[in-house]
Order: C-alpha cells, then sequence, then structure tokens
C-alpha cells in the first residue's frame, strides 16, 4: 500500500500508539507530518515513516492542509470516519 499525502495511518509506536492521524506532507525519505486535526489525540507533527502504518482510506487533500481542512475531509468520508470513531 503506498504512503501518500492524505493516507490515513495509525501511529504504532509513543505515547500515541494505536491512535489514527493523516499524512499531511513528507519532508524527506524517513519523515512525515502527520495531524489528528483535533479529532484525535494525536498533535500535528514530524514522525519517523517505520512508526506509522498505512490504512487502506485516503482523503482527497492538498499537501501541507490545515487542520480545518483535515478534518472536514475525515468527516465527509465515511470510512475515515469510522476509523477516527466520530
Amino acid at each position: 500500500m503506498a504512503v501518500s499525502v492524505g493516507r490515513v495511518v495509525r501511529k504504532v509506536a509513543g505515547r500515541e500508539a494505536g491512535k489514527p492521524a493523516v499524512i499531511v506532507k513528507f519532508i524527506d525519505k524517513n519523515f512525515a507530518l502527520i495531524t489528528g486535526a483535533g479529532l484525535s489525540k494525536v498533535k500535528r507533527r514530524r514522525v519517523n515513516i517505520n512508526h506509522i502504518e498505512p490504512t487502506p482510506v485516503k482523503l482527497d487533500i492538498k499537501q501541507e492542509a490545515s487542520d480545518d481542512e483535515v478534518a472536514k475531509a475525515i468527516k465527509e468520508n465515511p470510512e475515515a470516519s469510522k476509523i477516527f470513531e466520530l
């Protein structure tokens, strides 16, 4: 499964392990910027791509989208809403 901007992921390491998030930007080949958009306890932060697990759900968002734009895309997508338990 391709990891790309807009992909819904789960954190697998750290204090936010198990929480859903969305990739909003790739910093380099090892790191990505993710956010929970205020819908999960995941803050907007840089993470190692080895510490996230992709899901089949992909949102249609632009690179570096704001948390409000990401939250709106999550609420409009029924599969993503289910992952974020809305």
